[in-house]
């Protein structure tokens, strides 16, 4: 073996981290590392079809894990690609590294080929911590920086090592001199609780509340015996943010279901007539359906003080961690009787169901996208991980999928990227090969990224414990939610230039690859196919040929914040948009307009 080199100790540094996966895309600038990381074996190289979604990988891994994403790139167009993964885990707030390649220092400033300066470049997306190796001697120091920042902020950081400062003799591990900062790997987090005053002060105000809502994150993660616990000695309502959507049971007789524009009506009614909120690790932007200001009392609990009283006027915050904060406010809250709360509350619900079942088995031409993704609910299996696109297979996933207690979920939410289902369900397969994974994707995000991450699905599978990674494409040949955002937000009728997309034959790309595919057009097809796909020896795409007329309506609005999708409707030609508006009426009508 030659010369141990900076970039053998960068590989060492990620396993002392306990990195067990780093997701990428080589190019010259990034070689020294790529040469590491085969010297050593570990951690394992995971090579993505674009950095995009290498970061996005690395995203998906932070999310289905609870640890630290790496990702990778060379520098110049790699480095630029990494971007929008990186902006996705800085909006939903979860830890990632980014280590990234540049040109040799003595050519930095001359305008070189592949030149950015990516300190400038990563330092919106990594604010909390980039920084530019310019000595060997820094590197460890930045890694662990890198990492501890990430995980004290739950946000994407970036260490950026040029070529030269990569291929360097490793610098010695005992210097002890001016100048040479040394450190040593490892984080444990320390456990958060809010002061005893806070937590009687909102314990007084939540036992005073005579109609108690609880909006729930993804904060709310480990502690939802506790949210449960509160939510019945208050007699309270509960709904969700998208994020925090697999938090709790959905089947809880008194779960509203996912609040805001791809919400429920029983969340929306819930919202509009509580007199109290407790706000348990959301930072849900719909900020247009929370109660209006001034109609309830608030609590709100997070981790992260910069976000409490952000989104509703908080009269007490509480900065801690959920599990512990309720715990704390369990020994305080008084339980008081609110039966009449909790039977209107438990009312709206079932109305809510009525109304999701009737819609997802309304007639549709061919297939309703409702009904698709609510077939799933009887055949989730119990240890599935999922993930979920961008647009409006979004709707319906927040709408009417039931998850098992235990399974995850997770999308692109606030950045809300497309193309982000099939890069996170890859990173949720390689943490737990032994789990089967379902995907859920629209024909826009699966042309946008998902047929080529398909490829790596394709050849990564037969190492899987249990082969089963199911994608199911909503194939609509339309950009269905930015057509309906078009007609809903500007009045404007849809423009198929804009939002005609080729029709694509997703089930025989995936049988080329080697992989198991169904094009279904019935009810009967799908069932059968979302069976086969759940008994299948490899991964399945399941191409679902659906209708683009089904409308994203947003629950309980008045009559004036339809009226521009109406006109828009009414003034698009032939029979999409006479089924779209028909769709729309009766849609209408179920919520008692």
């Amino acid at each position: 073996m030659g010369e141990r080199t900076v970039s053998d100790l960068v590989v060492e540094r990620l396993r002392e981290w306990g990195v067990d996966r780093v997701f990428g895309y080589s190019g010259d600038g990034i070689d020294g590392v790529i040469g590491a990381l085969r010297r050593a074996g570990e951690p394992a190289f995971v090579q993505a079809r674009h950095e995009e979604t290498a970061a996005f990988m690395a995203v998906g891994h932070a999310k289905y894990t609870g640890g630290v994403g790496v990702c990778l790139s060379t520098q110049g167009p790699g480095a630029v690609h990494l971007l929008n993964g990186l902006y996705d885990a800085k909006l939903d707030s979860k830890p990632v590294v980014a280590i990234v390649g540049q040109q040799m220092q003595s050519v930095l400033g001359s305008a070189y080929q592949q030149e950015i300066d990516l300190v400038r470049l990563f330092g919106d997306v990594c604010a909390q911590f980039v920084q530019a190796a310019h000595d060997p001697a820094q590197v460890p120091m930045l890694l662990d920086r890198a990492f501890r920042a990430a995980l004290a902020t739950r946000s994407p950081t970036c260490v950026i090592l040029p070529h030269d400062v990569q291929t360097a003799p490793a610098p010695d591990p005992g210097a002890h001199e001016h100048g040479v900062v040394a450190t040593a790997p490892g984080l444990r987090a320390a456990v958060v609780v809010p002061h005893t005053d806070d937590v009687r002060s909102a314990a007084e105000l939540l036992s005073s509340g005579e109609r108690v809502a609880v909006l729930v994150g993804q904060g709310g993660y480990g502690a939802a015996d506790e949210i449960v616990e509160l939510a019945e000695r208050l007699g309270a309502g509960v709904a969700a943010s998208l994020l925090g959507k697999p938090v709790l049971d959905e089947r809880l007789p008194f779960h509203c279901g996912v609040m805001g524009h791809l919400g429920t009506t029983a969340s929306a009614e819930l919202m509009r007539a509580c007199d109290t909120l407790l706000i348990v690790g959301s930072n849900d932007p719909w900020t247009e359906f929370y109660p209006a200001p001034g109609q309830a009392r608030a609590v709100q609990i997070d981790i992260d003080g910069r976000r409490l009283g952000i989104r509703y006027p908080v009269e007490v915050p509480l900065l801690g961690d959920a599990a512990t904060t309720l715990r704390a406010l369990l020994a305080a809250v008084k339980p008081r009787e609110n039966a009449q709360w909790r039977e209107k509350v438990t009312g709206w619900v079932r109305r809510w169901h009525e109304i999701a079942a009737a819609r997802a088995t309304a007639p549709a031409e061919p297939l309703n996208p409702q009904g698709v993704i609510r077939a799933l609910n009887d055949r989730l299996p119990a240890d599935a991980q999922v993930s979920v696109d961008v647009g409006s297979v979004t709707y319906w996933y927040a709408r009417h999928l039931r998850l098992p207690p235990g399974v995850p979920a997770h999308l692109s939410s606030t950045l809300a990227s497309m193309g982000s289902a099939v890069p996170y369900g890859l990173a949720a397969k390689l943490a737990r090969p032994d789990r089967p994974v379902v995907a859920l994707a629209g024909d826009g995000a699966m042309q946008m990224n998902g047929l080529a991450e398909l490829i790596t699905v394709a050849a990564r599978w037969r190492d899987w414990a249990d082969p089963r990674f199911v994608l199911c494409v909503l194939n609509n040949r339309d950009l269905a939610e930015v057509s309906w955002e078009q007609r809903e937000t500007e009045g404007e009728p849809r423009f198929a230039a804009s939002q005609d997309l080729p029709d694509v034959r997703y089930a025989e790309w995936a049988a080329l690859l080697g992989l198991r595919g169904a094009r279904v057009s019935t009810v009967d097809e799908l069932e059968w196919a979302w069976d086969e796909a759940f008994a299948a020896d490899r991964p399945m795409v399941i191409d679902a040929w659906v209708d683009p007329a089904i409308p994203l309506l947003p629950p309980l609005q008045p009559d004036e914040k339809i009226a521009p999708m109406l006109d828009a409707l009414r003034s698009e030609p032939g029979p999409l948009a006479e089924r779209a508006l028909a769709h729309l009426r009766r849609e209408r009508a179920d919520e008692g307009f």
